[in-house]
Parts: C-alpha cells; structure tokens; sequence
C-alpha cells in the first residue's frame, strides 16, 4: 500500500488547523482507567466505529515519540506518532504519512480532567485535507463529522461503564 507523507504538525496544529472538531463527555471512571483504555489497541474499534485496527508499532512503555498504525474503513491507514502523554492527563498524536493523498495534516488531542464522579475528557481532532476535493468534502461534511465524532465519545461511555461495571 502506498503511503503519503503529512506535514509533521505539532501541538500548536490543535489549535490552528483549518478544520477542528472539539467533543466533549463526563465518564464515571477514573483518569486512570480512562488511560488504560486509550492504550488498549482492542478497545478503539468498539467505540471509534470508523476504526478497525490499531496496532502499536514502538514498545512500552508509552511516551512521547511512541508510534503506531491505526486501520479504518474506507481502506484508511495512518501511521501515527505521539506528540503528548502525560499519563492520565493529556496525549496528543498526529499523522506521520497516510494512505489516502487527501489528508495535508491531521492530528488529535486528548485532555483528561477529574472530576468528583469520575473525569472529563475534551477531545479535540485537527485536519487540513489536501486538495480542492478533499477540502469541498470537509466543509459539506462538516455538520455529520462533528456528530459522529460526539457520538463516538457516547460509545466510549457506554464502552468504559460496561467494562467498570459503573451505573
């Protein structure tokens, strides 16, 4: 599979990119568990449906510079490096190269606060598309985007209260 570069984005990206996407949900788990989720390769499909495999391409323990592969539907692949983790706090990645041509820069920024009932989590996912098509489709698409990617956070509830048996 040819794969293409993307610029090499860092932690200002976040916040400047062309397209961002800011979700946010409570979680009855703690900053702890939550991190332990996120560092299972096997949770991430069941609550980012648009993601079938994640595989981590560098050895533990996790850290800045980690690196790994994440698989999608639509025969997207984005091989991934972290920019941030601060355990139970704060991890940031972006994508290294891609599969798809269409995609300039991309990164995603996780921020964990706890709260009395558990812990908060902003998510906030940054792109440039490369091209006039790829930008046409993310301004018409945006709408559904920024649904699927709350809803995405909703699965995650339901994923973390299912697997700490929270009520």
């Amino acid at each position: 599979m040819a794969m293409h570069a993307c610029e090499r984005v860092g932690l200002d990206f976040i916040q400047s990119a062309p397209y961002r996407f800011v979700s946010t949900v409570d979680l009855k788990i703690t900053p702890e568990q939550l991190f332990e989720v996120l560092a299972d390769a096997e949770s991430w499909p069941r609550w980012a449906t648009v993601i079938t495999k994640v595989t981590w391409t560098s050895p533990e323990p996790r850290g800045v510079g980690t690196t790994r592969t994440v698989h999608m539907r639509g025969g997207i692949v984005g091989d991934e490096e972290f920019l941030a983790w601060q355990p139970y706090s704060h991890m940031a990645f972006r994508f290294n190269e891609a599969s798809t041509d269409s995609i300039a820069a991309f990164a995603e920024d996780y921020r964990v606060v706890q709260t009395p009932g558990g812990c908060h989590l902003t998510w906030v996912m940054a792109m440039k598309p490369n091209g006039v098509a790829a930008r046409l489709g993310m301004a018409l698409g945006r709408p559904v985007m920024g649904w699927m990617f709350q809803k995405f956070l909703y699965n995650l509830r339901d994923y973390t209260d299912k697997r700490y048996r929270v009520s």
